[in-house]
């Protein structure tokens, strides 16, 4: 069994080939109780090569920190979700809030308008009862002149009973 992993990823670059070899020949554990152990390390940088031991405690020491980052990573992700709820929360009570003016203004100006029309048709009313009150003036004013020389001719005076002249 041949594995390949990178042990460390941190900033320098090393690379280790660990190979591990139980029962060479294929043969049953049992028969053969040979174990071969072949570390193989590889390094590109100028980083000192160090012993299987202190890998593992590397390792371990990675692993901390790398669930340390993961928990600072975990909690900055809580904060800005609890953050856009936030906003989004506030955001949503600014939309009722402007929802809210708007149907009060929609209620006003249907008011306004109501209240206007019926302004506007009484003021109709006061115009048309106006022409037919000048219509009715000037046909009364036609027949009274028209007739008015057979009314004067019918007031007399009271004390000498003669007839007015014009």
């Amino acid at each position: 069994m041949i594995s390949s992993r990178p042990l460390d990823n941190s900033s320098s670059s090393i690379i280790r080939y660990r190979s591990k070899a139980n029962n060479i020949n294929g043969s049953d554990h049992h028969h053969h109780h040979r174990h071969h152990h072949v570390d193989l390390q590889l390094s590109i940088s100028l980083r000192p090569i160090h012993d299987i031991e202190d890998d593992d405690e590397d390792e371990d020491e990675d692993e901390d920190l790398a669930a340390e980052a993961a928990t600072g990573c975990v909690e900055a992700l809580k904060w800005q979700a609890a953050e856009q709820i936030r906003l989004a929360a506030m955001e949503k009570a600014y939309a009722e809030r402007v929802r809210e003016l708007t149907r009060r203004e929609m209620e006003l100006a249907q008011s306004e308008f109501a209240r206007a029309r019926h302004v506007w048709e009484r003021a109709r009313e006061e115009v048309e009862r106006a022409e037919r009150m000048k219509e009715r003036a000037t046909t009364t004013t036609t027949t009274t002149t028209m007739s008015s020389d057979s009314t004067c001719m019918e007031i007399t005076c009271q004390s000498c009973r003669q007839r007015f002249r014009p």
